[in-house]
């Protein structure tokens, strides 16, 4: 399969990840994961559990991505509504979720940070979408996984600004680092707790990828290209799960993103 693009491939890898009968759980305006989870369960993992933010939704149910209307899956086919609170408190502690997380900065080690850039808390460079329940997740949680649609050393950094997400670090008492990261250009593992390249994507280098990274990379010894999608994961994605290309907003910015958005919103209707 040749014919693909680089957010259906980051989706087609983070389906790739499930394993049937997993809990999934989903943050708020992540589609390529959604639509990466839903892959899963159209593929190889009929029986995984969705769990959402928004709404507090536990759903067994797919619908396709949209904007406007993304209360079709979280609250139209939700089996169970709860409270924030008892989601973060209860339920998910219980439930172990596999989640994927976006970070603004990681470090070789895996802590990360979506709290802000630059060193002082009160008067910050930028002032990033906040931590949600990170802090509370990644101390416990051993299915931590990343994901950044945009690889750059303004991401991969030696040492984070502020840390939400816990990593690799000596005596944690629960839980561990992050286990995997995709982004548009490789993907990733803590094997040996430091951040290791495992696979670099079609048309893309090693070096490429170590020049776009704030610090030396682990290279596994048996690194390689990350096989492309199947014909029939590609149709899925573009003709059931998302049609709209909502994932496709993830891998966008400025005035490219706003066009698509408002497209997305003409096409249900929306606007």
């Amino acid at each position: 399969m040749t014919d693909f693009t680089i957010d259906e491939l980051i989706s087609v890898c983070i389906s790739r990840q499930v394993v049937d009968g997993e809990v999934l759980a989903q943050g708020i305006n992540t589609p390529l994961v959604m639509a990466g989870f839903i892959l899963a369960q159209c593929t190889h993992a009929p029986n995984v559990i969705f769990t959402s933010a928004i709404g507090q939704a536990i759903c067994r149910e797919w619908a396709p991505l949209g904007v406007g209307r993304i209360e079709d899956l979280w609250l139209g086919k939700a089996l169970l509504h709860v409270g924030f609170a008892t989601a973060a408190a209860d339920l998910l502690p219980a439930y172990n979720p596999k989640e994927f997380l976006r970070p603004a900065q990681v470090d070789p080690c895996g802590n990360f940070n979506n709290i802000a850039f630059g060193k002082d808390y009160h008067r910050p460079r930028m002032r990033l979408p906040g931590t949600g329940g990170i802090p509370d997740v990644t101390t416990y949680s051993d299915h931590v996984y990343l994901y950044v649609p945009r690889h750059s050393r303004v991401t991969f950094v030696e040492k984070v600004d502020f840390v939400s997400g816990l990593g690799h670090v000596p005596h944690r008492k629960r839980g561990q680092g992050p286990l995997y990261l995709i982004s548009d250009l490789g993907q990733f593992d803590w094997a040996h707790g430091r951040m290791r390249l495992v696979s670099y994507h079609p048309g893309v280098t090693i070096e490429h990828i170590q020049r776009k990274t704030g610090f030396e990379l682990e290279i596994a010894p048996d690194v390689h290209e990350t096989p492309p999608p199947t014909a029939e994961e590609i149709r899925l994605l573009r003709e059931e799960i998302d049609p709209l290309g909502v994932r496709r907003l993830e891998m966008l910015g400025g005035s490219a993103r706003k066009d698509l958005l408002r497209h997305i919103l003409e096409q249900e209707g929306a606007l």
